[in-house]
């Protein structure tokens, strides 16, 4: 018998049928509007133009560095509270216009028969025209003339009056005495306010203090008050 011939049959490829897709119009879409506010264009930076410093005149110069006047202090100490602190006051009163107020002991002395916080004076601070008027008539009891001594390396002034009957407008008084007072002048000068306020306290620095120089010229300058050595 005769082998039986194999019959192969050569499938064909199936054809793929291209399905065309129908392109359906898209529908517009609505715009959404935005509830946030617009933005502002940037604004340009400015060009930052160095501005030159005001020149101080020599007049102004003069008036920044120059020293004044702070304050001007006048104390009687009686040592004891009672009816002679009473006389003192009204002898300051009298003197100045104003209400002295009483100043208190430190410290307990048995020797001196002083207990803490016990009036044993007064004293009173003048400012500005009251502190210049005063004055005038304190150098008066003195004739202008004030030893080099009685000023400090810090520009400060002070001296004593032995009798508050120089003053022309007092005069003695048999129920009241006779009392002596100290006077102490502080100087200062423009910025000094740094060293006493509360925030941000600073020192004065050494080229910016009052000197003794400068202050016996304000003196001899202003007053008129002559230094003797």
């Amino acid at each position: 018998m005769s082998p039986e011939k194999k019959t192969t049959k050569k499938e064909k490829p199936e054809e793929k049928q291209e399905i065309k897709e129908e392109k359906t119009p898209k529908k517009p879409v609505a715009e959404k509007k935005s509830t946030s506010p617009k933005k502002e264009p940037k604004a340009q930076a400015k060009k930052t133009v160095k501005k030159s410093k005001p020149k101080i005149g020599p007049e102004a110069k003069k008036a920044l560095f120059s020293p004044k006047i702070e304050k001007v202090t006048i104390n009687i100490g009686v040592g004891e509270a009672g009816e002679r602190l009473k006389k003192a006051e009204t002898v300051l009163e009298s003197i100045t216009g104003h209400k002295p107020i009483e100043t208190l002991s430190r410290t307990t002395s048995k020797d001196w028969n002083l207990r803490k916080r016990m009036p044993i004076g007064c004293k009173i601070t003048l400012r500005g025209t009251d502190a210049d008027e005063f004055l005038k008539e304190a150098l008066s009891t003195r004739e202008n003339k004030m030893a080099d001594y009685s000023f400090d390396d810090e520009g400060n002034l002070s001296f004593g009056i032995p009798d508050h009957t120089l003053f022309k407008s007092q005069k003695y008084d048999p129920n009241i005495g006779i009392y002596g007072m100290d006077i102490c002048i502080t100087m200062k000068k423009h910025g000094y306010r740094v060293k006493h306020r509360r925030i941000q306290t600073r020192r004065i620095p050494h080229r910016h203090r009052v000197k003794k120089e400068e202050t016996v010229k304000f003196f001899s300058e202003t007053f008129k008050v002559e230094v003797i050595q």
